[in-house]
């Protein structure tokens, strides 16, 4: 989809269907932390390279390079994405309000910037939208954000054309039934619009659907003309809450917002916003992932890597569903932890052999956590694995990053990525683990 996208805004043919992401491997067989994309072939693209970087605070899923060298930070990306499986159908937050957020923060850095919102949608569309989505994609659209893996009516989904449209808009929609919910309500007077909204959750500043909502509300607000002060009332939040790592009170200081009674702290924003990954444990999980789809007939039916957006679960029929969070949701609420649901970083399904794979992803530090955390996945086995592929057996395994160890003692891990990018198998690794990296190594020969 974003070669697509990429595609048919450099108006250049391409062809490109069975994509591979295939592992580039050194001379001395090590993995040199970067991928190339094979199958997409373009006149005006030679090469396509990944690599894992992180941020520092509210950070988009892609950042797409159209340049002859490595990224560095200083350079300006073509295109920010953001991604979501999600659609307004399963959850009307975490659709839209919940991403807002992101594209917001990421101006500040790269002005210039193409900004897109993509859904990669596994389930389908909701037919008629929500007006929690209809909002905030007007809002998204409003700011500059291209949206695509969606069908939008023109006639609905279009930018508001002045702040009153904003205000008239949001106020209109229906009130949560719920006595205890702030609704999101904006009030303008002369000298400054009140937005209401709850901002407290579990004893801090962390009720994400809300920051997103009022960051891009506050955004579209002040590129709309509006000059002076912008007032969050309702928020429920003490002073001790407003802490100078949020990235709410960042945005607050970008967009010059006020908590009411409160002090929002000045603080300097970090210089950069993004660092190539060198130590995050999703390093091993997301090589062992592509390693084994794309050198075996092997796949993943779910993964989590940290950092990394949940999927769905992929069932035996090839349908997806949403993980639940608890066995028995009445009795967590009740007080008895035992019934969530411990969810692995990784599952694939190895048909030749008839095994599941079940993976917990750990930084090389952080061994033995992993290995005890094996032992709490009972509940995921018997709500899906058991349920969904009865018959298969069910392996658990370890997979780490980092160090520069170059040999695994323990039998619950089933492969080390080191810090020099060595490819070490556990001694009782998972068979389609053996499969995938004596494929990979025949492949660089």
């Amino acid at each position: 989809m974003i070669l697509s996208y990429f595609a048919k805004d450099h108006e250049c043919g391409f062809f490109g269907q069975d994509l591979k992401i295939l592992p580039i491997l050194d001379d001395k067989k090590c993995f040199s932390f970067t991928y190339e994309v094979i199958g997409f072939n373009s006149s005006i693209v030679n090469h396509i390279y990944i690599k894992t970087i992180s941020g520092v605070s509210s950070f988009t899923d892609f950042l797409i390079y159209y340049q002859n060298d490595i990224p560095r930070v200083s350079d300006t990306p073509l295109y920010a994405i953001e991604e979501t499986k999600t659609d307004d159908k399963e959850s009307r937050n975490t659709g839209v309000y919940q991403r807002c957020s992101k594209f917001v923060y990421i101006k500040n850095f790269y002005p210039k910037t193409k900004m897109v919102m993509l859904y990669a949608l596994k389930v389908g569309q909701k037919e008629k939208p929500t007006n929690t989505y209809i909002f905030g994609t007007r809002l998204l659209l409003t700011l500059g954000v291209d949206i695509i893996g969606k069908e939008l009516d023109s006639n609905i989904f279009k930018p508001f054309a002045n702040i009153n449209e904003v205000i008239r808009f949001k106020n209109n929609m229906p009130r949560p039934k719920s006595s205890t919910n702030i609704p999101i309500l904006l009030r303008k007077t002369c000298n400054a619009i009140y937005i209401s909204g709850r901002l407290y959750k579990n004893n801090s500043l962390t009720h994400d659907p809300n920051i997103g909502a009022i960051s891009i509300i506050s955004a579209v607000i002040r590129k709309l003309g509006w000059q002076k002060d912008i007032i969050v009332t309702e928020h429920g939040l003490s002073q001790n809450h407003v802490g100078k790592r949020n990235k709410f009170v960042q945005i607050a200081n970008l967009l010059d917002i006020s908590l009411s009674r409160l002090t929002i702290p000045k603080i300097p924003l970090p210089t950069e916003y993004w660092h190539y990954d060198i130590t995050g444990e999703k390093l091993g999980t997301i090589f062992i992932h592509t390693v084994v789809e794309n050198f075996t007939e092997g796949y993943s039916i779910f993964d989590n890597h940290a950092g990394c957006e949940k999927s769905y679960f992929m069932t035996s029929k090839q349908e997806y569903i949403p993980l639940q969070k608890y066995s028995d949701r009445e009795a967590y609420k009740a007080g008895d932890k035992t019934k969530i649901v411990s969810i692995p970083d990784l599952v694939l399904l190895d048909i030749s052999e008839n095994e599941i794979i079940t993976i917990e992803g750990k930084k090389y530090c952080n061994k033995q956590d992993g290995i005890d955390e094996l032992n709490g996945y009972d509940s995921f086995d018997k709500l899906y694995l058991n349920v969904h592929y009865p018959h298969f057996k069910i392996v658990r395994t370890v997979v780490l990053y980092g160090s520069n160890n170059e040999k695994i003692c323990e039998i619950e891990v089933g492969f080390l990525l080191n810090e020099k990018g060595k490819l070490i198998l556990g001694v009782k690794a998972p068979k389609i683990f053996t499969r995938a990296i004596t494929n990979l190594l025949d492949y660089w020969k």
